[in-house]
Formats: structure tokens, C-alpha cells, sequence
């Protein structure tokens, strides 16, 4: 069985069939019988039961066609994506941010990419980043551009 690099990336990620299904288009069946021929063993239904950050993220994300990652846990009143980790709240951007960079984000943390809400980890960006990438285009064409 020829099985596709797209659903074997993200089954080996620890999605579940229909997380894979949904963002690549395979039906669940489908999906279902690459991660029996990868011998990957099915993603437990329910609340995950790991205590890592990138576990908690990662069970509360969905792969999106481009990179992008759409955020399926908890939302505040204001629809940001939100989780308990130890003893603090985290926003899904921050994790994402954590996750990436390994250090704590500087300002408020935003998707560098056009998809609202989007919390992939290489698509996000804290205020230091979006400065620096501010002053290169400062220097480049010698006009500033906005925050």
C-alpha cells in the first residue's frame, strides 16, 4: 500500500484520523488503513491524559492545507485560544510561540501569516520579531512600516 507523505506526517504527529481526514481530504477510512499499515497506533478518544506543553498543544490543534494549524480547545469570551498548563493559563499563540522559539514571547503574540487565529508555530510571531522585521524593511526601502 502506497500511503501518502502528507497523512504519514501528521499521523506520526499523534493526530487523530479525522484531525488527518479533515485537513487532507483522505476520508477517515482512509486514513484508518495508512495508520494500520504504519503500524501507528490509534490516537485515544477523549481529554488527553500527557502533561507536556506540546502534547496539550498539539491535542488541541488541526493540521490545515499550507502549514496553517486551526485551534479546536477552549476559547476565552473574545475567542482566543486558551489552555491550563501547571498553574497559569496559556493562549494557543503563546504556546505555539514557546514551541518554536523555546523562550518566552515578548509582547502580545500574533500569526505572521494571512489566516486569522492561525496557530502554527512557524507562523507565529511575538512584538520583538515583528520589529526586527520592521527595521530590515526600514533599511531595504527606507520608509517604516507599521506594527
Amino acid at each position: 500500500m502506497k500511503v501518502r507523505a502528507d497523512v504519514t506526517q501528521l499521523l506520526r504527529q499523534g493526530h487523530t484520523n479525522l484531525a488527518v481526514a479533515r485537513a487532507t481530504g483522505a476520508t477517515p477510512k482512509t486514513v484508518a488503513a495508512y495508520r494500520r499499515a504504519l503500524g501507528i497506533p490509534p490516537t485515544p478518544p477523549g481529554r488527553p491524559t500527557n502533561s507536556t506543553l506540546k502534547s496539550r498543544f498539539q491535542a488541541r490543534t488541526e493540521p490545515l492545507p499550507g502549514g496553517h494549524m486551526r485551534w479546536t480547545g477552549s476559547t476565552t469570551s473574545r475567542g482566543t485560544p486558551t489552555v491550563r498548563y501547571g498553574k497559569q493559563h496559556w493562549s494557543g499563540l503563546r504556546m505555539a510561540f514557546a514551541l518554536r522559539w523555546d523562550r518566552e514571547p515578548v509582547g502580545h503574540v500574533l500569526p505572521g501569516c494571512d489566516m486569522p487565529r492561525c496557530v502554527a508555530p512557524d507562523h507565529v510571531q511575538d512584538q520583538q520579531q515583528r520589529d526586527q522585521l520592521n527595521e530590515t524593511f526600514a533599511a531595504i526601502f527606507g520608509n517604516e512600516v507599521a506594527s
